[in-house]
């Protein structure tokens, strides 16, 4: 299964689907080009409304990271890649900065995960 979908979370089904699907994009799971289920199958494969697998779709493509190619289906883009390429750069200057700070590297990891929790969760 591509993605899965936990009817106990209080995440609403689409952010799952959605947050599952950029992951797998952004860590190299999914590769570009990557021919992703239609709406319908994934709806039934996860036993959920096609609307809300759409609507993940919908997220996702305006994020850059799938593109829908009319009756063709839905591709994984070539953003993926990108957006982890422009993610070690913005990750080099980090280690950079905070090496010039003096800040020991376990301290510069915990601000990054606050920092990337924080913005979860707004």
């Amino acid at each position: 299964m591509i993605v899965t979908v936990d009817a106990t979370s209080k995440v609403p089904p689409y952010e799952q689907v959605r947050a599952g699907f950029a992951e797998r994009i952004n860590d190299g799971g999914l590769a570009a080009g990557t021919k992703l289920p239609t709406v319908r199958a994934l709806a039934a494969d996860l036993g959920i409304a096609p609307n809300t697998i759409a609507r993940a779709y919908r997220e996702l493509e305006e994020a850059g990271l799938i593109e829908t190619r009319g009756r063709a289906g839905s591709f994984v883009s070539s953003a993926g890649e990108e957006n982890r390429a422009k993610a070690v750069e913005a990750a080099k200057r980090y280690a950079e900065t905070v090496r010039g700070l003096g800040i020991p590297a376990a301290e510069a990891v915990a601000i990054v995960a606050a920092a990337v929790e924080a913005s979860d969760n707004p």
